[in-house]
């Protein structure tokens, strides 16, 4: 008998088993496949290793949100490697620094210094240091009692409730406020972000949560060691260390409760625990849950249907001499201003650190090219016009690359296609969707889904609850629902 079964194996589960594991609970993690990451996983190739979702860990940093982790659980940082990158506008460059000091006079230059485009930035940063600070200091919501409206107004702080009045807004709303809604290189910039950031569009995304997402640079951004692959193998060293179990290719059939037991049938077997938490997306969780708390989340599976999206991702192994036009690691790509998001129009590239030899052979370089696409596209095709529509949309982005890296492909290792049907099959999503519910007014923070549902001795977590997608949201979910469950006991 277990105190705490935790369903899933991504950055969410597997944090929230951390946390109650470090604090003397006896937890077990269940993963449907042969090792852990989720949306933040990784495949190994020939001596590559490559990133299959997330690529890069947000604060992770000493007084972020990863850095307090870390702590919490007595063990320094994962090494790795804080970068800058660099956003391909159609007419500009811009580098998006981890510096303050330094975004801020790169965003007036590139973009714009008219008084409108200052007071701009001023309430971006206004709103992300409000928010930044209320989610490192454990913000609940959506809000589910007099405590956490309380404790909302005291981590926000009297003199900044005024801010809240933008709860309603989105990006464009704020845009149009300071009359710049016609400022192509100021919408590019924005949209490509957040996108990235909370799966959205510039007219759906709420400000609030847009302008997190557009500031993630400044709370430091950072490609582990290894990438994916040495992430995992530092956190899982750290659970096993702590006495922790890992059932690696443990597909969870379904739960059953029979008074405070909870029994939980996997393709391996059947396991007992007096606490569930799931990590998987609501409607996995759906699939497995009991009927009468199917009915419970029939309401959120309704609200988010169509909030889903899918990705396009091209893995190479090159010979780093490839790469040497350019300093920086990492660049995103906008191809065009008046031009839908997706397929190639935003893109980014995430490349190995130069002897990172965790993630390629020595002398050569991983390669991660991503861009979102609507999942309909990828549904009911033959097998012939799948593999003809994997190889128009490689060569595509292949095309697009070569803007940033002339000779990417030359005399290279491994090129490999994944679609929404290959990570539908590595993450076991339903039609390979990819992170979290794209976030709008009507399903974000008052209205997201809480991780306490309302069942007695079960929560969920993960990029479908507050605070959303990501791996520093899967980090800060996972430390209110340690929290629920610690008063629990």
């Amino acid at each position: 008998m277990y105190d705490i079964a935790i369903i899933g194996g991504g950055i969410s589960g597997f944090a929230t088993a951390l946390r109650l594991q470090n604090k003397g609970f006896k937890t077990i993690v269940f993963e449907s496949h042969g090792q852990l990451g989720g949306c933040a996983g990784f495949f190994s190739e020939k001596g590559f290793s490559f990133d299959v979702g997330a690529t890069t860990l947000v604060d992770f940093s000493k007084g972020g949100i990863g850095g307090d982790f870390f702590e919490e659980l007595n063990f320094s940082l994962p090494e790795g490697e804080y970068i800058d990158y660099v956003l391909w506008l159609p007419d500009r460059k811009v580098t998006l620094y981890r510096d303050a000091i330094k975004w801020n006079k790169e965003r007036l230059e590139k973009i714009g210094t008219t008084k409108n485009h200052i007071e701009f930035w001023n309430l971006i940063d206004k709103t992300t240091e409000v928010f930044w600070r209320a989610a490192r200091k454990n913000i609940r919501l959506p809000i589910k009692n007099l405590n956490d409206i309380i404790y909302a107004f005291r981590v926000i702080g009297a003199k900044n409730i005024y801010l809240l009045k933008y709860q309603n807004y989105t990006m464009l709303d704020i845009l149009k406020k300071f009359k710049l809604e016609n400022d192509k290189a100021l919408k590019g910039l924005l949209s490509v972000l957040i996108e990235d950031t909370v799966n959205s569009t510039i007219d759906k995304a709420p400000f609030i949560n847009a302008s997190l997402g557009c500031s993630i640079r400044g709370a430091g951004l950072m490609r582990a060691t290894g990438g994916m692959k040495g992430f995992w193998n530092y956190l899982s060293k750290i659970y096993l260390s702590k006495d922790g179990v890992i059932k690696k290719a443990h597909k969870v059939l379904s739960l059953s409760k029979d008074r405070s037991v909870w029994t939980i049938n996997t393709s391996k077997g059947s396991f007992y625990a007096k606490k569930i938490v799931s990590s998987l997306p609501i409607d996995l969780t759906y699939n497995i849950a009991p009927i009468h708390i199917k009915k419970i989340l029939n309401k959120y599976m309704f609200h988010n249907k169509e909030a889903t999206g899918g990705a396009i991702v091209i893995f190479l192994g090159v010979p780093e001499s490839n790469l040497e036009n350019e300093i920086l690691t990492h660049h995103q790509i906008l191809l065009n201003y008046d031009s839908p998001l997706g397929n190639g129009n935003n893109m980014f590239i995430s490349i190995s650190s130069k002897d990172d030899t965790l993630s390629a052979p020595l002398g050569y370089r991983s390669v991660m090219i991503s861009t979102h696409c609507d999942i309909n596209e990828w549904k009911n095709l033959s097998e012939h016009q799948y593999q003809l529509k994997k190889e128009e949309i490689g060569k595509r982005l292949l095309g697009y690359a070569k803007r940033v890296y002339p000779n990417l492909v030359d005399n290279g290792i491994i090129y490999k296609i994944g679609s929404p049907l290959t990570y539908q099959k590595f993450t076991n999503r339903v039609n390979g969707s990819v992170g979290g519910f794209k976030q709008t007014l009507e399903n974000s923070n008052f209205n997201s889904i809480p991780q306490n549902i309302g069942e007695k001795d079960l929560w969920i977590v993960g990029d479908n609850t507050w605070p959303g997608l990501g791996t520093v949201a899967g980090l800060i979910g996972s430390k209110i629902v340690s929290k629920h469950i610690l008063e629990t006991f």
